[in-house]
């Protein structure tokens, strides 16, 4: 990779090299993950700390208390509670779309560091707490910082990172994402010791959000967004800079052509709705959706919660907590070195496969001991075996749903359409996020171990989707991804031949 360029899947050959300047800038990019991971894992320690309950959930506290009359399965079914949670995945949702337009008029670094601005707002609000009301003021503040930083922050790395490591790099987003988890996981098992622990747990993400807004002011800014936005000279600087190479005639040339393309869109969520950008609408609407109904913010958000209605102590949940995070980090890893070298279907189909079987003997397992009234509990080895099967859950998702759920729909969208398709990418992924926390402790009270037969059924079905309709985009660059539409059976029909055949006019065989 470091010295004789890249030659891509389709023919096409770019001249450069894996640059530090590009590993480091991407990294600090990467950061606004770690602070949604943070926000994600944050949470459920948090509902499970007595003190916090206490103070805010007095209701819920006394139900958790409660050992006649409630079933264990319904526990924690509060509302208000889960508003505390899910407003967050709310604001995002309503973010992404003022974020799509700041990122195309202004660039992917502003987008990113007003993110850093609601993260830090939102941190300090919730860790100075003193009513409900302030809580979900802070949470809404944290979803506006998930939104800017989840639709410009895989933009940017696609866009930064050379195709050869494109993928691995992306990733480096969910890195961030299961770091930024089981932080925060660890912290609520610290935290947790002490009265204010949860107030600790809460504000002390507001040190992360400084960290992305003073190194987002020390990034450079992508080539494709100062192509799209006039600044000729300075992008290719930049592109020779991020490449290490003088010779960038070609792939300089390959990006004006689409920035003057995409200049001739006077609407980008029109244009996403036409015919030839069909794969990218089905696949930027469908994978986030699918993502969510994984059924994996069930463990994410909830974890502690859940061991604990499991019959684990208010220790021990913490901690299965933070084995199910360390496991999550770890998997990733795999992801991070697999997805360049076999291919993104791969990963999708064996994750999807691990998960199905993980999440059915997880339900089986829950229903022989807990049975439809929810009494019941875990001796040390049944408890041990569920772990397993939750973490070979978890760690499915991680090298396959977690990390391609964003890389995916980043890396197929042209620049005339990537905007709005990363837009669609978060808005679905933050109002599925949203309905899940929102409902979920009602949906356990309810549905009782069958909510792992649910979750199941739909990892079925996207598994398959999967395997017939999405093409392996590895090592294809960005703007030549509609020769990959052409090639397969299905989405062939919807590529017109001029498109295909700019495309081709403007390869370059390799040397």
């Amino acid at each position: 990779m470091a010295g004789g360029g890249f030659v891509e899947s389709n023919g096409r050959h770019y001249e450069g090299k894996v640059t530090a300047f590009v590993l480091i800038t991407c990294f600090v990019a990467a950061m606004g993950g770690l602070l949604f991971g943070y926000d994600l894992g944050i949470t459920g320690g948090v509902t499970s700390m007595e003190p916090f309950l206490i103070k805010f959930f007095p209701v819920v506290y006394q139900q958790m208390l409660d050992d006649s009359g409630t079933n264990q399965y319904c526990k924690f079914d509060n509302q208000l509670l889960t508003l505390f949670t899910s407003s967050l995945y709310l604001a995002a949702l309503i973010a992404s779309f003022f974020a799509a337009t700041t990122s195309r008029w202004f660039g992917r670094k502003p987008s990113m560091f007003v993110g850093g601005l609601f993260f830090l707002i939102g941190s300090l609000l919730n860790g100075f707490a003193i009513n409900v009301e302030m809580l979900i003021i802070g949470r809404i503040f944290l979803g506006f910082g998930v939104g800017y930083c989840n639709q410009s922050v895989p933009i940017y790395l696609s866009e930064m990172a050379p195709a050869k490591i494109r993928g691995a790099l992306n990733i480096g987003f969910q890195m961030m994402i299961t770091i930024g988890i089981l932080g925060a996981n660890l912290i609520n098992y610290w935290t947790s010791k002490h009265k204010n622990g949860w107030r600790i747990s809460l504000g002390i993400g507001a040190a992360p959000a400084v960290l992305l807004c003073v190194g987002t002011l020390c990034l450079e800014e992508t080539p494709n967004s100062l192509i799209e936005r006039g600044q000729h000279v300075k992008a290719k600087t930049m592109l020779q800079k991020i490449r290490g190479t003088k010779d960038v005639d070609d792939e300089y040339q390959d990006l004006v052509d689409a920035s003057e393309a995409a200049s001739k869109v006077e609407n980008a969520w029109s244009n996403i709705a036409q015919r030839k950008y069909r794969p990218q609408l089905t696949f930027c609407t469908f994978i986030p959706f699918f993502q969510q109904l994984t059924g994996i913010n069930v463990i994410m958000f909830y974890a502690p919660v859940l061991f604990t209605i499991l019959g684990f102590g208010n220790d021990a949940s913490l901690m299965s907590a933070v084995i199910t995070g360390g496991v999550n980090v770890v998997a990733t890893l795999v992801s991070v070195f697999c997805v360049d070298r076999f291919g993104r279907r791969i990963l999708f189909l064996e994750g999807g496969v691990q998960m199905l079987i993980s999440q059915i003997v997880v339900g089986v397992m829950i229903g022989l001991k807990f049975g439809l009234n929810g009494e019941g509990s875990f001796k040390k080895g049944e408890a041990d075996l569920l772990l397993v099967f939750i973490c070979l859950y978890v760690a499915a998702f991680a090298w396959s749903w977690g990390p391609l759920g964003w890389l995916v729909p980043s890396e197929i969208c042209s620049l005339e359409v990537r905007p709005a398709g990363q837009a669609i990418n978060v808005a679905v992924n933050m109002l599925f996020t949203f309905l899940i926390a929102q409902v979920f402790l009602t949906m356990l009270c309810h549905l009782k171990f069958g909510l792992f037969f649910f979750f199941g059924a739909w990892v079925l079905v996207m598994t398959i989707f999967i395997a017939f309709l999405l093409p392996e985009t590895k090592n294809v660059p960005v703007e030549e991804m509609s020769l990959v539409w052409k090639s397969h059976w299905f989405w062939n029909k919807y590529i017109p031949d001029d498109v295909v055949g700019a495309s081709a006019y403007h390869s370059k065989s390799a040397p």
